[in-house]
Formats: C-alpha cells, sequence, structure tokens
C-alpha cells in the first residue's frame, strides 16, 4: 500500500504540474467557448475561480455536478440540506452554460449558484481560497486531481453521491498508470454512495476503502416537483389543450441519428392514425431546430415549440427545441420513448421521470449505467418498461399500444408503480449519510 500511495503522489505531481503549466492555453480556449457561446458570456471567469457573489459568514456546504442531469438530481438532497440545517450555507457548482439555464431556476432560494472552477492549480486554489467550504459533495463522477487533492490538503470534507463510471473509464482507471493516482483520489474521501452494487465493486476494485461505501438507492429515483412560472404552467396548459383530442406518444432526449429511427415510425403510425402527434424532444435544442428545419423543406407541417407555433390541423409533429421542460411534458403523453439508446456507443437517459408521469415507458438496448435502473423497475414489474432494439420494434410495440387500451393502461400503471416503490425514502436515506458520515465531522 505504501508503495501505490508513493505512486499516486507522484503520479499527482505529475497532472499537478502538466495542468500548471497548461494554463494559459486552457485559458485561451475558455475565452474560445466564451466566444462560441459554450461558456456564459458574463460570468465565464468563474470558470477560473474568481467569484461573482459574496461568501456569506458560517459554515458552507458545496455541491457539484457537472451538467444539467446531474444538477437536477442534486436539488432534492439540497432541499433537505436547507429542511434540517438551516444554519448551514449551500454553494451548488455545474459546469455548462445549459445547466445554469435551468437550474438556476429551480435551486431553493438563498443557495449561491457558481460555474464550477477548471481543475488548474490556480483556479481550484482560488476558489478554495475564497469560498472555504467546509464540505464538497460531488455528484455521480466528478473525480479532478487538482480539486479533491486540494480540497483534502485544506481539511475539507469529500463525499461522492450516486457514484459511477463507466465500463471504459474504470478500465482506464485500473490500468498500471492512473490507478496510483485514482486510488489516491478515493482514499481522500470520507463517503461514497455507489449507483448500483456493481458500481460498488468497481470503486473497491480500484481501492477505496470498503468502510466508506454506503448504499442508499439512486438519486434519480427522488423526481421532485418544481415551482413553475404563471408563464410554463400556461404553456404547457395550452399544449395539453390542444392535444386533448389526439393521440400522442413522445420520442425524449433523443440524440443524433435517432430522429430517422423516431421519424420512420411516425410515418408508419400516420397511415394507421392519421391525426396522431408525435412530440420530437432532441437532447440538444439546436438539434430540434435542424430537424424542424429539414422536415419543412421536406413539406412536413411542424410546429415548433420555442416560436411557441400551435399544433393545427394537418400538423402531426411537435419539436421542443427548449430546456428544463421534460418532466412536465411527460404528462402531457401516454407514452415515452426515451432515446441515447438506439445505437451502439450510446448510454441511454433517465427513464425515471417518464415513469413518475405514469407514462408507458419504452427505450433501446444501449442504456450505459441506466442498465440497474432499468433492471430494477423490470424485476418489480416486467411491464414497467420495455426495451426494443430498432425501428421494426419499436414500431410493432407502439402499434400494439395504440391499439390496445388495456395493454397501455397496464404498461403505464407498471411504470407509476415501479416508481413509487423504488422512490420512497431514498432522499431520507442520503441525507442520513451525509449527516453522519459528513456533516458530524465537517461541521464539529
Amino acid at each position: 500500500m505504501a508503495a501505490t500511495e508513493a505512486a499516486g503522489k507522484l503520479a499527482y505531481r505529475i497532472y499537478r504540474a502538466v495542468s500548471y503549466g497548461a494554463e494559459p492555453a486552457v485559458n485561451l480556449h475558455l475565452r474560445w467557448r466564451r466566444l462560441r457561446g459554450r461558456e456564459h458570456s458574463l460570468r465565464w471567469t468563474e470558470r477560473l475561480g474568481l467569484p461573482s457573489l459574496s461568501r456569506p459568514t458560517g459554515p458552507l456546504l458545496w455541491f457539484h455536478a457537472v451538467s444539467l442531469g446531474e444538477g437536477i438530481t442534486a436539488i432534492p438532497i439540497i432541499k433537505e440540506c436547507i429542511k434540517q440545517r438551516p444554519d448551514v450555507n449551500v454553494l451548488m457548482t455545474t459546469t455548462t452554460v445549459s445547466a445554469f439555464e435551468v437550474i438556476s431556476k429551480r435551486l431553493p432560494s438563498g443557495v449561491i449558484y457558481q460555474f464550477a472552477p477548471l481543475d488548474t492549480p490556480s483556479a481550484v486554489g482560488a476558489f478554495l481560497d475564497y469560498w472555504r467550504p467546509n464540505a464538497i459533495i460531488l455528484i455521480e463522477s466528478e473525480l479532478w486531481p487538482n480539486l479533491i487533492m486540494g480540497a483534502s490538503e485544506n481539511g475539507i470534507v469529500l463525499a461522492l453521491l450516486n457514484a459511477r463510471m463507466s465500463s471504459k473509464s474504470f478500465k482506464k482507471f485500473s490500468g498500471p498508470l492512473l490507478l496510483p493516482l485514482i486510488s489516491l483520489m478515493l482514499s481522500k474521501f470520507s463517503l461514497i454512495v455507489p449507483l448500483s452494487t456493481m458500481q460498488a465493486i468497481h470503486f473497491q476494485l480500484l481501492q477505496a476503502s470498503p468502510y466508506i461505501i454506503k448504499f442508499s438507492g439512486d438519486l434519480k429515483y427522488a423526481v421532485e416537483e418544481f415551482d413553475a412560472s404563471e408563464g410554463e404552467l400556461r404553456s404547457i396548459q395550452d399544449l395539453k389543450l390542444q392535444l386533448a383530442h389526439r393521440q400522442v406518444w413522445m420520442a425524449s432526449s433523443i440524440h443524433r441519428g435517432e430522429e430517422e429511427i423516431m421519424l420512420g415510425v411516425h410515418r408508419v403510425l400516420t397511415e394507421m392514425h392519421p391525426d396522431i402527434v408525435t412530440i420530437i424532444v432532441p437532447r440538444n435544442p439546436q438539434h430540434g431546430l435542424e430537424i424542424a428545419q429539414e422536415l419543412q423543406k421536406a413539406g412536413q407541417n411542424v410546429a415548433l415549440r420555442s416560436r411557441q407555433e400551435n399544433l393545427k390541423p394537418g400538423t402531426n409533429i411537435y419539436v421542443v427545441d427548449t430546456l428544463g421542460e421534460l418532466r412536465y411534458l411527460y404528462r402531457l403523453t401516454p407514452i415515452a420513448v426515451v432515446g441515447g439508446s438506439f445505437f451502439s456507443g450510446l448510454a441511454g437517459h433517465n427513464i425515471f421521470e417518464a415513469a413518475a408521469a405514469g407514462c408507458a415507458v419504452l427505450t433501446g438496448r444501449h442504456v450505459g449505467h441506466f442498465s440497474h435502473m432499468v433492471l430494477e423497475m423490470q424485476r418489480l414489474n416486467p411491464l414497467s418498461v420495455l426495451q426494443v432494439s430498432g425501428k421494426l420494434e419499436l414500431e410493432k410495440a407502439l402499434k400494439e399500444l395504440f391499439s390496445d387500451a388495456k395493454v397501455l393502461e397496464a404498461r403505464r400503471m407498471a411504470a407509476k408503480q415501479a416508481f413509487c416503490a423504488l422512490s420512497t425514502g431514498i432522499v431520507a436515506n442520503v441525507w442520513s449519510l451525509l449527516n453522519v458520515h459528513v456533516l458530524n465531522q465537517a461541521l464539529c
């Protein structure tokens, strides 16, 4: 173990030296991203560790998630933290502009929101020196050497919630070059809450102490209601009225290329149900605009959500090119096909929001770390999630759902029941672990 620790410290010194030397190039790249609209035009300097808000007095917990999905996952536990410990300040960070645009509107009042620092010595050092967090709670797979080692050197308690890594990352970290470094980083944590038993095995094989690995359930099961603005509620209600007398299904979180599958199925379904509406929600809003433009060039009538276009007679495709509305939109459809799962190389998306809304849930075979979610739901009720291999299987499944009301209702009820069973107690379990293993240590 001593040899592994020494090798890990050497690997970290090399990483730190390289990242320090790369700072000028990294800073230039950050400015280039700002010009391209990939960083916030006004708050991009936060990525260099420079604050835009004042640090309040008193203890502070820092929650960090990389992007939108992980950030939404953190909100229920942040709310519980504020409820249980109103004396503690909460700082939330993400890295992407898309996450900022949505999460900044969803966080409880009083939570400080910043962009996370780049993992360079200067940015991390400036951030930690200014905010002086008592503990850092990382979500899923945010394992950055300068951040973790800098926190440890400053006596900051570390926790990793919904801990996971892809098979590719696990294989990379298991190699002789990176294993000492990842082992050293994991030794700095006081709590690791893995996403699944398999993920727990991965972390133990990377030499995380078994004593810090605790189970609570997947935080993505904790689907909470958000306070929508009056305008958002009115817009969703208007769309609901437009869909009231039409058959509808949704293809959500689709990636490039998957729209061809969904539109091919749409064409078949319109032969059987001429008035059917297909709602397409791409993962990237820009992709949605491109889909709408291509369809319009081909003479199709398309309604685009960002333009608040209505579903007129003869319009059968509704493209959602906005962010942060998916859980509201699921309530408008009895059937949800969750994308990011129909091609190899993709890794699926959260199917639980669709289940929470009472949709019949379908997804592809390439679901990555969401496989545990699919298996747990299917174990509770085999009808709760249907996996299909491609266009023909999806087409067959949707034909059955639209032609047999009893089958559709059975799948909707199964998904809802699985959601209710799996979501119970998740936030309370996570809070209990944080309180015992993190807060009691960080705030003593």
